[in-house]
């Protein structure tokens, strides 16, 4: 333990972000950083528990308890506090490959099970870990490590997201040779396209895959696998083949008037934005632009609030993002959430805090229920329509959603996000290689095993499991790692 008393005699605090009418200028990332000893003042509050909740990595109602990839946190707070950065490093890449990307963008689990949040605030951890591998780079310290043997075995990984690299790193370890192959024409997968850059810099992206082709991964972009190259002769070609396309096929809305001009598909128009942005800094005008325009962005997630985050960089008239969920309460429901779950209160993200400073209040409606959309007499929308609902669950868990009269109201809308989640993967790739696909049309594979229904053939991430975060991509991407290494050589020294 730091200090006995470290969590009763220091405040939780995090790093001021940067003012919010100057970052929705540019599309920098908009976290600032704390200096060593204000990290080590934090890493002071850690009670190195005895059973540590925080890296426990488990599903509880309500989402995910813990650190999925079981982050040794207690182990690098304490390192941290002492000044041991470079142990304090090493240590976090024993159980993580990218901390670098879940310090920016994971939502933190391991925060919402910490054992200090029973009675205060609970530890800065994702701030921490961010604040250690950056050190790692500035430092030099993060190098290429190639094996010093190779196997002879060659593996394929179809796509290149989080549970793609992380399993290509893991397999490369093992000294096997690993091919990634990629759609895009750059290597990252949502990671690349899919989170603004504003909360993951491209360039950070970039700085981890090059390090992987410095150890030896060969990546192979412009790619797809079932169009460019059959399935089969893929399965053909390597000794082993690990699916990690994700859950890419977007879930659609069945509203009146969907078919009008000016409403997209979230990922398409938050891709259109990344892609210009990395081809021209958004020069070359070939994205879907919220300029000048009311927007409306249906659904309360993470991608909806990269929309509305987006929309304020085109420079938009006006946003508001609709979910179908209640307001959250100001703190925590100790009954109906109780610690570890992860806490369900009412914040503000960082999209809704941009909002809020330009045009006065929180943009998200809560509790909204489309009904149609408008059009003009061009065929574009013009306007929403929506009622307030009450949403409950039935005892199977199924949604119900009560209108509640009296409660319509219209909306002016130029152009319409639709952002309410992803059905699971696409199916070219499944159906050439005729393998079982679970209840929710995701490749059936058990967790733990990620073999498939097709010998040599693994699935693993998004792709398995469905829609879900980086930190369990990666998760997912270590462990079928695992066991394609143990199918290839009969044993396997890989966690």
């Amino acid at each position: 333990m730091s200090t006995p008393t470290g969590f009763m005699d220091y405040r939780r605090e995090l790093p001021a972000d940067r003012d919010p009418l100057e970052r929705v200028k540019d599309w920098e990332e908009f976290h600032k950083h704390f200096s060593e000893d204000q990290l080590r003042t934090q890493g002071a509050r850690c009670m190195d528990c005895g059973t540590p909740y925080c890296h426990t990595g488990i599903e509880l109602p309500g989402g995910t308890s813990g650190c999925p990839v079981n982050n040794l946190i207690p182990e690098w707070n304490n390192l941290i506090y002492r000044g041991l950065w470079r142990d304090a490093l090493d240590r976090l890449h024993k159980t993580n490959n990218f901390p670098e990307f879940t310090g920016r963008v994971c939502p933190a689990p391991c925060e919402g099970s910490c054992t200090v949040g029973l009675i205060g605030d609970a530890v800065t951890i994702k701030t921490i870990e961010q604040a250690i591998i950056d050190k790692g780079f500035d430092e030099g310290w993060v190098v290429p490590q190639p094996p010093k043997v190779r196997t002879g075995k060659r593996v394929a990984v179809v796509g290149s997201g989080p549970a793609g690299l992380a399993c290509a790193a893991q397999l490369n370890k093992a000294g096997h040779s690993v091919t990634v192959f990629e759609r895009a024409d750059r290597i990252g997968g949502l990671l690349t396209y899919g989170i603004p850059a504003m909360k993951l810099d491209k360039k950070v992206v970039q700085r981890r895959v090059d390090l992987l082709e410095a150890e030896g991964i060969e990546f192979i972009t412009n790619t797809e696998i079932g169009t460019d190259v059959k399935a089969e002769q893929l399965v053909s070609d390597y000794d082993a083949v690990v699916l990690c396309g994700g859950s890419t096929k977007a879930r659609e809305v069945e509203i009146e008037g969907r078919q009008l001009g000016g409403i997209h598909l979230a990922m398409d128009y938050l891709n259109s934005s990344i892609k210009s942005y990395l081809d021209s800094d958004m020069t070359d005008g070939n994205y879907i632009s919220a300029k000048d325009k009311n927007v409306i962005v249906i659904g309360g997630g993470d991608t909806g609030t990269d929309c509305v985050a987006t929309a304020l960089r085109h420079g938009c008239k006006s946003v508001t993002q609709f979910g179908t969920h209640a307001k959250a309460p100001l703190e925590r429901d100790m009954i109906n959430n109780p610690w570890p779950q992860f806490p369900n209160v009412y914040t503000l993200d960082y999209a809704q805090e941009e909002a809020r400073a330009i045009f006065g209040e929180d943009p998200r409606a809560f509790s909204v229920l489309t009904k149609k959309f408008v059009g003009d007499e061009n065929g574009n929308v013009k306007e929403l329509h929506t009622v307030q609902i009450e949403r409950t669950v039935d005892e199977t868990g199924r949604k119900i959603y009560k209108e509640i009269p009296g409660t319509e109201k219209v909306w002016p809308a130029d152009i319409v996000m639709i952002a309410v989640g992803f059905e699971g993967p696409e199916n070219l790739l499944i159906d050439q290689l005729g393998l079982e696909q679970d209840r929710r049309s995701n490749v059936k594979a058990a967790y733990g095993k990620y073999t498939t229904s097709v010998d040599k053939v693994f699935a693993a991430g998004d792709m398995r499991r469905g829609q879900s975060l980086v930190v369990w991509a990666i998760n997912e991407g270590r462990e079928a790692a695992r066991e394609v290494d143990r199918y290839l050589v009969g044993s396997t020294m890989l966690p």
